[in-house]
């Protein structure tokens, strides 16, 4: 259960022309990826959701808090990705250093998470989409709306939307970063915008106070309550020092995806070199981007004032500027798109991976003899999204997602400090520094925003885990090819 599969064979298998993938991807390619995947939701809704309920005009420091808790993961990611350049991200890395049964668990944990991320932004989308529809003029009828407040309805919008993507992915990655660059383009000027046009309706006295006065929180209760607060009686505050971590524990989640960066290392020229600019490079952005935003809605409306549903267009509806408003709600439509496309990319290399080391049925594995995809595979997972968007009202599961991430880099961070021990010799472009204190780190901060979770998202978690364990021991296990080799 604990056989590794060593770095050379993981390379070698990259090799075999029925199972190899196209090298078309630069490092400009791979930073468009990790901004297209992380700029959506978050920087659009989740700004004014924190500063109205938990730190006030200090959400920037917030963001500043879980950008060094993200860049503590990518540094290991970035050690990995470019001594590793193989698809399948966290769960390739772990085969390598831990495992084949961690590899597989860090593996059905990335498909779950990445099928789940991808369908609720995609109903996410289809919602701006219905909104731009309404004033247009339009409508769609409720039963092709999806399922709200009760009543079933069937997500159209939503589902054309991923299977439209899963074409596209099919066609070929290269083709998927060219609508990606452009859609990233749309996404990031409109960006810049809010923040350049932000700035000229700035009041001073909105800032004040920027650290507003602690205030208690009730906490919830039974599985509703975080991890934290069944294990150890800690209640989290809202506003004040603490309040700003705790902030920081609910925006990291706009900064879920620059890790996918790493699953298309086998499908980039140079990853040695090209793998951690990528990475690096797109986490830094967006960062430096979400700082900005939340310094201007913060500072154009006070934080007591913000909608948290449409945070950055109803700040300029306060000041009389509904344009703008209506072309942020537009860029946050096109902005979506990608983050779907990226999302469902990242699974579908995952799942390839396992595919190819016969923990999954090797079918799967095959790639287009004229796209160079993974077509099968894409198809298989595409249809299954687009299902889910389609039929499933998924808010309480988005929190899956969060968990399922933090845990990926809890065991990345680990299997930076074991290759290090077992395989000195390996060449690697690009070192993690500070190992094993680095690390470290970004376990014990990973492992503090996780126990900030609910207790019910640890329990479907868990249950999540136990269903892949059947899966390993009935089939994964007796036909991986690392087990027949041996």
């Amino acid at each position: 259960m604990f056989r590794t599969k060593n770095v050379e064979q993981s390379i070698r298998d990259t090799e075999e022309p029925e199972y190899a993938l196209k090298k078309t991807l630069s490092a400009l390619d791979l930073t468009v990826f990790g901004v297209g995947v992380v700029i959506g939701t978050g920087i659009f809704v989740l700004t004014g959701v924190v500063a109205r309920q938990t730190a006030g005009p200090a959400t920037a420091l917030a963001f500043v808090v879980a950008g060094v808790v993200c860049a503590l993961a990518a540094l290991c990611y970035a050690e990995f990705a470019s001594t590793v350049p193989v698809a399948g991200s966290a769960y390739t890395f772990s085969y390598a250093s831990l495992g084949e049964l961690p590899a597989w668990i860090i593996g059905w944990d990335l498909v779950l998470e990445l099928a789940l991320g991808c369908a609720v932004v995609a109903v996410g989308w289809s919602g701006y989409m219905r909104s731009l529809i309404s004033n247009a003029g339009g409508s769609l009828p409720d039963y092709l709306s999806g399922t709200h407040d009760g009543k079933f309805g069937f997500d159209l919008l939503a589902f054309l939307l991923v299977l439209i993507l899963t074409g596209v992915l099919v066609a070929g990655v290269k083709l998927s970063s060219r609508v990606t660059t452009v859609i990233v383009a749309i996404k990031v000027t409109v960006v810049l915008l809010v923040i350049f046009v932000g700035a000229f309706f700035i009041t001073g006295s909105n800032y004040k106070p920027f650290i507003p006065p602690s205030e208690p929180t009730s906490g919830g209760s039974g599985l509703a309550a975080p991890i934290v607060q069944l294990m150890f009686g800690f209640t989290p505050s809202n506003f004040g020092v603490m309040g700003i971590f705790t902030a920081a524990a609910v925006v990291f989640f706009a900064f879920i995806g620059f890790d996918i960066v790493a699953t298309a290392a086998e499908e980039t020229r140079n990853p040695q070199r090209d793998v951690p600019r990528g990475i690096l490079g797109s986490l830094f952005i967006c960062t430096v981007l979400y700082v900005a935003v939340s310094i201007v809605v913060t500072g154009m409306q006070k934080y007591t004032e913000l909608s948290v549903d449409a945070p950055l267009a109803d700040a300029f509806k306060s000041v009389g500027h509904p344009f703008w408003a209506g072309l942020i709600s537009f860029g946050a439509a096109v902005g979506l798109t990608s983050v779907c496309m990226i999302l469902l990319l990242g699974q579908t290399r995952v799942f390839f991976a396992m595919s190819r080391d016969g923990l999954l049925p090797r079918t799967f594995s095959q790639v287009h003899p004229k796209f160079g995809t993974p077509y099968r595979s894409t198809i298989l997972l595409g249809l299954i999204v687009a299902v889910v968007a389609g039929f499933t009202s998924i808010e309480e599961l988005a929190e899956l997602v969060n968990i399922g991430t933090l845990f990926a880099f809890i065991v990345v961070a680990l299997g930076v400090i074991i290759l290090r021990r077992t395989r000195p010799d390996l060449p690697r472009a690009f070192r993690t520094p500070l190992v094993p204190f680095l690390p470290i780190a970004s376990v014990l901060a990973s492992l503090w925003l996780m126990f900030n979770l609910p207790a019910e998202t640890w329990l479907r978690f868990a249950i999540w885990m136990v269903v892949g364990c059947v899966v390993y021991f009935v089939y994964g296990r007796s036909h991986s090819r690392v087990g027949k080799a041996g």
